[in-house]
């Protein structure tokens, strides 16, 4: 990236991060326990295709949808609930609501830990998102996609392919446009790198966690904001725990039932702390502050760069499958800041003492948020891009029964790679030379094979040299079944109602 690059790219921050650019929404700074929604850029980049070029490949790792709490942060819910109706108080201003407030869960054997209806929506919505921006899939077709094997992941993957299918009538043909979703174990400790949660397989990973960084900012605004907090009642008093609950259930309470009370009840500098704790712990946990996290993350970036660099329609290493030109991969929180360190973003900065993030308080310049990331639903993709050498003319003459090829369709069309993350395009460190700050294809296989190099082998940094099924590979996208990743194959339902 050029300076003047950089610089735009600061200027765009600064914009965003002082609030110029739009109305505060505590929402899009709610880390984890923010709905979906488009980052804003940090580049200055639209995301776009650019007009000469087309996508002919594409793949996305993403964190499942919206969903309810888990068990524990619940119990955390629960607790606020119990203290809040066993004690004799008087509320005014901003919680005034709190004696009558009641956790947003009201199946408590079927719904925490599992998508809620925001999540399934939100999965379809991408499906069909999907499909009409890259229509790499012709009518017909079937779909596959993959997914880590937690049922909230393999959910979501299942409305993602419903969305991604819903067109047209197959009813007299259910053969034919079908989804089948690939899974594999979940957060296990024998699959290695040949996972889409592959962090659970390093033993060195817990190492170079230093996530509780974030708990220690957390205690330097927590208590600060109960004792504003406190002079709205009488009778009972907040703790910093309490409000940690409370801004959680900002997110999540929006995202289950629509109910947004909580997210009035803090201040805006409030909710920027929030944030900064969350990107502190995904910073330091699993992101490009743990060194043993682009390790993590390579295996997969590695995968689909071997696939970029053999076109769409083909496979790679001798596999027996050929994934879709769309490539799907269904995940946790955790495992999207790994991809990040692999590819090397959001750790630099021309500007002094943005990284490593400080634990005394937020940048404003810095680009790493969690809320960009690991909002539900987030993702991270790579897209191949096809392109002609000059712009398409502003005039086109039609020879009859002659069908004009699209940008980037010509036998001479260069190829090309950019990053988007949850929409934002986002340019590799010193690989943006192409349209739009994208990575030229060749370019971009070097640079993956640089930043691998840099991240260490998993087999080597992980301390498993004396396991003899240990892989560094990952290979479930052209290898079905997967001896290592253990794959199975799961059908999607048809999304017809019938008879009864």
């Amino acid at each position: 990236m050029t300076f003047r690059t950089s610089l735009l790219a600061f200027l765009v921050v600064f914009a965003t991060s002082s609030g110029v650019s739009a109305a505060f929404d505590p929402l899009h700074h709610s880390g984890p326990a923010s709905p979906y929604f488009d980052a804003a850029s940090q580049s200055g980049i639209s995301p776009s295709t650019p007009a000469r070029c087309s996508v002919d490949q594409a793949a996305y790792i993403l964190r499942h949808g919206s969903r309810y709490p888990e068990p524990g942060s619940f119990a955390g819910w629960q607790a606020l609930f119990t203290k809040l109706q066993n004690a004799t108080y008087t509320a005014k201003g901003p919680l005034a609501f709190l004696p009558s407030w009641v956790p947003p869960v009201d199946d408590i054997p079927h719904q925490p830990l599992f998508l809620s209806s925001t999540g399934s929506g939100e999965a379809f919505d991408l499906g069909v998102e999907l499909r009409k921006r890259y229509q790499l899939t012709k009518g017909g077709d079937n779909f596959t996609v993959w997914s880590a094997g937690q049922q909230r992941c393999v959910d979501t993957a299942t409305y993602f392919t419903l969305g991604y299918l819903t067109q047209g009538n197959y009813v007299a043909s259910p053969n034919s446009n079908r989804g089948h979703v690939i899974t594999m174990p979940d957060s296990v400790n024998f699959t290695f790198a040949d996972s889409l949660t592959p962090s659970a397989a390093c033993p060195a990973y817990k190492s170079g966690d230093t996530s509780s960084k974030a708990g220690d900012f957390r205690a330097t605004y927590q208590g600060k904001i109960a004792a504003r907090l406190n002079r709205f009642l009488d009778g009972l008093a907040l703790s910093a725990a309490d409000i940690g609950v409370m801004q959680d259930l900002c997110g999540f309470q929006a995202e289950v039932s629509g109910d947004t009370r909580f997210c009035e009840v803090f201040e805006d500098s409030e909710w920027l702390d929030y944030e900064y704790a969350h990107d502190l712990n995904y910073y330091y946990g699993s992101g490009p502050g743990n060194p043993f996290s682009a390790t993590t993350g390579v295996p997969w970036v590695k995968a689909v760069a071997d696939l970029f660099v053999a076109g769409p329609g083909a496979t790679r290493n001798g596999g027996n499958f050929v994934p879709p030109a769309l490539v799907m991969s269904f995940t946790h929180d955790n495992n999207l800041p790994s991809i990040v360190s692999a590819l090397g973003l959001w750790n630099t900065s021309v500007l002094p003492d943005v990284y490593p993030l400080s634990t005394k308080g937020p940048n404003p310049h810095r680009a790493f948020r969690s809320s960009y990331l690991v909002s539900f639903r987030g993702y991270v993709s790579l897209e191949r891009l096809s392109c002609d050498a000059d712009d398409r003319p502003k005039t086109v003459k039609h020879t009859a029964d002659q069908l004009e090829l699209g940008p980037g369709e010509g036998a001479d069309a260069a190829k090309y790679v950019r990053v988007r993350i949850n929409n934002a395009v986002v340019p590799l460190p010193g690989c943006a030379s192409g349209p739009e700050s994208s990575c030229p294809l060749a370019s971009f296989e070097e640079y993956v094979r640089t930043r691998a190099a840099v991240a260490g082998d998993f087999v080597q940094r992980c301390g498993l040299q004396g396991v003899g099924n240990a892989t560094s590979e990952l290979d479930i996208f052209t290898h079905f079944p997967s001896v290592i990743g253990q794959t199975s194959m799961l059908l999607v339902p048809l999304p017809y109602a019938t008879a009864v």
